[in-house]
């Protein structure tokens, strides 16, 4: 321990996040200070180690031969740290800080949380609605639920289910679309940050018609809902987004046929972590919540590789 009397804790902190994160810019923006105060805590920190830790170039630092190890073992000894600063804020197993994309919160969980409560009225659930890829390990977040093609660094991430992709619409404009052909002639509400196309899903479908035109593009899926909600046009939506306007007789899948995406819905935490009660009981009350909304999840599914989609980065 007498080691680090040598160094001050606030310059391994700037060594640790410049070597992880790559840049100054990255450092000072997760740290919170400076660019200037990051550089002037990393050339402190190296005078009080006696070694250089980067190498100063004109594409910026990196990390030399001494460096690159010394870092590695840096970056697991601050997890390892803010790990054990994050099992005292756990422990309220009363309490179940949960951080999950703003879409599965507000058009999924939220119409379904008073049956968790019900069920388990000893845990109250703290809901952070983000697409902040949280650090589970650095926060005070018990359990992350995170959508994408998984493989995340830094994270113990288990498979909850694929993400799939329908037709849905108003009931009033389903009535006009009786067979595949019909979808030509309708607008199509269309997602701005969607990769998966009407042409794909037509194609993993079987169907060999022309897609629906486009109506209105939005960049909120959000959005998109309320505008196929309104009848303004059909919507290639996904059982987390239209599951509970099509349980109330709002919105209609008028093909019951779901392609995958190849992309999928994860539970992810702190690696290397006891998982507490709490998470277990949520984990599997949410798999049981899943498997039971037939209105999202019905239908045939046609996997990722049928919809001659790109390889998952």
């Amino acid at each position: 321990m007498r080691n680090l009397n040598r160094v001050h804790l606030n310059g391994l902190r700037a060594l640790e996040a410049v070597g992880r994160l790559g840049s100054l810019q990255a450092a000072a923006e997760e740290l919170g200070v400076t660019v200037g105060a990051v550089s002037q805590q990393v050339i402190k920190a190296e005078e009080q180690l006696g070694r250089a830790i980067f190498e100063r170039t004109a594409r910026g630092l990196r990390e030399t031969t001494f460096g690159a190890p010394f870092l590695a073992r840096l970056s697991t000894a601050f997890r390892q740290l803010s790990e054990a600063v994050a099992t005292t804020r756990r422990r309220d197993d009363a309490i179940l800080t949960i951080s999950v994309a703003p879409i599965f919160a507000s058009r999924w969980l939220i119409h379904r949380i008073d049956r968790f409560s019900a069920a388990h009225p000893d845990i109250s659930l703290r809901i952070e609605a983000t697409m902040t890829l949280v650090d589970v390990a650095r926060s005070d977040v018990d359990l992350g639920i995170r959508v994408g093609p998984g493989g995340w660094p830094d994270v113990a991430a288990e498979f909850l289910i694929p993400q799939v992709v329908f037709p849905v619409c108003a009931p009033a404009l389903a009535e006009r679309i009786r067979t595949p052909q019909d979808l030509a002639a309708q607008p199509a509400v269309v997602d701005g940050n969607d990769a998966f196309t009407w042409e794909r899903w037509l194609k993993a479908a079987g169907f060999d018609v022309p897609a629906p035109k486009t109506r209105h593009v939005f960049s909120d899926a959000s959005l998109c809902l309320d505008a196929a909600l309104s009848g303004q046009g059909v919507l290639l939506g996904y059982p987390v987004l239209a599951s509970w306007a099509l349980k109330e007789g709002r919105l209609v899948a008028p093909f019951p046929i779901r392609v995958e995406t190849g992309m999928g819905y994860y539970f992810v935490v702190a690696p290397g972590m006891p998982e507490p009660r709490k998470v277990t009981v949520f984990k599997r009350w949410l798999r049981a919540a899943l498997a039971e909304d037939e209105d999202g999840f019905a239908g045939a599914v046609i996997p990722a590789r049928s919809a001659a989609l790109p390889s998952s980065p």
